[in-house]
């Protein structure tokens, strides 16, 4: 591997020495290790790397070409991006969680085999939960214990899948799969999971709002689209993924109409946008496919930018409820206005990078003859705009002035900011550089005539609609019940049943057992020992006498056979009880 350096290992190596430093040179060596991830992942050539054997199976670290490029490289611009804006953090526990985070993610996306791909999945579910973990405080830590609550379970389900799969096709490198049975139907829950696909989308938007100011801006980039990767990966053409898919870019949207949390909002968007990139895996066609991993790497920017514009906010004033917001536009002008180039941007508006990303998958479901896939997607754009471009920044930035103390961020957070804006414009302007790196040859035009007439009327037309209805969309100080409310609550009822049936039920069977069953068999052991000898010779002689004599004693020896056996199976039953109670207890 001498021709290849792991971006994985210089951020999870990296990771260990961050403790030991401090002031200027943490932040320069902080810097330092992304670029050199982002020059490894540029320099790199496509091939297999690391190929070893491990109890038989064939393990490859690294698998190379153009799909995991091209998710590593917006990885690495974002943990440079995600990293400026954490510069000012004080502590190292962050830094280090986001480097592992990080390198867990580059792992996934070079991963060749199962076995390698399962231990950097994991990696990554346990250092982004600190990342909730570390803003401290009750509702924080208790979104954390979720979160890794269902990360552990999907990642259990991952696990017996890819044994599953191991036994049945007899390899485990990662690759496309073909024909569906139990195995990769737990894989591919196991993804899902990840993707964040309703039913098993609250983790994410019960986490992400409760992270620190620069956790939730790394969260919102890598759980998501790392599972994106895998799904294009193994999963390319997969019917049920349309239907999902799409079901998400709705779902999503229609939540974030109930949101009066302004992170919680970006988050339940999230969701809506890792909706059209599942829908494009699951239609499987080379422009399908190219739409879902470049909508992946505009997202994975303008995002970050969202959430870094919403963080900026809830660090000056310590509000993130839009009922508490209002009137910031004139003491935060710049990061009003970063923020609205993430909000164009994820709108789809042209020139910015969502319209020649977002654009193609639409078009490769009209192409697949998709009408109502179409028509869902599109709706869906609209919804986006009318919550994310317009509601959010008139809640937070303009509407009611609070009256609120605030100022401009650190310098640090603005300039991460700035990168981000500018490649969202950039991409946006001169998308051909994202398309030459995507894994399939683009035949793709985003700005002809119609395409940018129809996307131009769609959003001034939600403008208008905004406008007009602006007095139902405002905000109220309300909770959104999600499908959290069932494991949340299914929980609670299942600790009541242990602490009171079933420990009452426990008590009980022990006091029983302490104070009839174990002195009634001890009394019962002793006293067998002492005629137990005695007993054996005149059963013996009664046996032979018996059958001389004849039926009559026959009969009387089934008798006492029957009810020595009936004791027995008394007996039997107390020292059962007795052992269950034991190990229950």
């Amino acid at each position: 591997m001498t021709e290849f350096i792991h971006p994985a290992l210089l951020f999870i190596l990296g990771a260990l020495a961050i403790p030991f430093l401090s002031g200027p040179i943490r932040k320069v060596y902080l810097v330092l290790i992304p670029l050199l991830a982002l020059l490894a992942v540029v320099a790199m050539q496509q091939g297999n790397y690391g190929a070893t054997q491990f109890l038989g199976q064939e393990i490859l670290i690294a698998k190379v070409d153009k799909l995991s490029i091209v998710f590593a490289t917006v990885f690495a611009i974002m943990a440079l991006i995600g990293t400026v804006y954490a510069l000012h953090l004080p502590r190292a526990g962050q830094h280090v969680a986001a480097f592992v985070y990080v390198g867990g993610a580059l792992g996934v996306v070079f991963a060749g085999d199962y076995l390698t791909l399962y231990m950097f999945w994991e990696t990554m579910a346990f250092a982004s939960a600190y990342l909730a973990f570390a803003q401290g405080g009750r509702q924080a830590i208790n979104a954390g214990f979720r979160y890794l609550m269902v990360h552990v379970t999907g990642g259990v389900v991952l696990l017996g899948g890819i044994v599953l799969h191991g036994l049945s096709a007899g390899s485990l490198l990662f690759g496309p799969i073909g024909a569906m049975d139990a195995g990769n139907y737990l894989i591919l829950a196991g993804f899902l999971l990840n993707a964040a696909v309703p039913p098993l989308n609250a983790w994410l938007t019960d986490a992400y709002p409760e992270a620190t100011v620069t956790g939730a801006v790394f969260l919102s980039a890598f759980t998501t689209k790392t599972a994106v990767y895998v799904l294009a990966r193994a999963f390319p053409g997969t019917e049920l993924l349309i239907w999902l898919g799409t079901a998400m870019a709705l779902y999503g949207v229609i939540y974030a109409v109930l949101e009066n949390d302004c992170r919680r909002l970006l988050a339940y968007h999230i969701v809506s946008q890792v909706g059209y990139m599942v829908a494009g895996i699951g239609i499987g066609t080379e422009m399908a496919v190219n739409g879902a991993t470049s909508h992946a790497f505009a997202h994975i920017l303008y995002k970050s930018l969202l959430f870094m514009g919403a963080g900026a906010v809830i660090y000056v004033t310590g509000r993130r409820k839009l009922t508490e917001l209002g009137g910031l536009y004139k003491t935060m002008p710049v990061t009003v206005a970063l923020y609205m180039i993430g909000a164009f941007a994820i709108s789809a508006f042209p020139f910015f990078s969502g319209f020649v990303t977002k654009s193609m998958v639409i078009a490769a479901a009209g192409a697949d003859h998709r009408a109502l896939v179409v028509l869902a997607l599109t709706m869906a754009s609209s919804g986006t705009f009318l919550h994310t471009g317009l509601k959010l920044p008139y809640y937070m930035f303009f509407g009611t002035d609070r009256k609120l103390e605030a100022r401009e961020p650190p310098m640090n957070m603005i300039v991460a900011m700035g990168m981000a804006a500018v490649l969202c414009i950039a991409i946006g302007i001169f998308p051909q550089p994202l398309y030459a790196l995507l894994p399939y040859p683009v035949d793709f035009e985003p700005y002809t005539g119609a395409h940018v007439t129809e996307s131009l009327g769609l959003l001034m037309f939600t403008a208008l609609g905004f406008v007009l209805l602006l007095r139902a969309l405002d905000p109220e100080n309300t909770i959104s019940l999600d499908t959290d409310w069932i494991y949340r609550k299914g929980a609670r009822v299942f600790m009541w049943i242990a602490e009171r049936p079933l420990a009452r039920y426990e008590q009980a069977v022990s006091n029983v057992s302490e104070t009839a069953a174990l002195p009634l068999l001890h009394a019962a052991a002793r006293a067998g020992l002492r005629i137990d000898l005695v007993r054996v010779d005149a059963v013996v002689n009664g046996v032979a006498r018996s059958v001389l004599r004849g039926g009559g004693a026959l009969r009387r020896l089934q008798t006492g056979v029957v009810s020595h056996y009936a004791l027995a199976m008394m007996v039997g039953i107390i020292a059962a009880t007795v052992v269950f109670a034991t190990v229950w207890r």
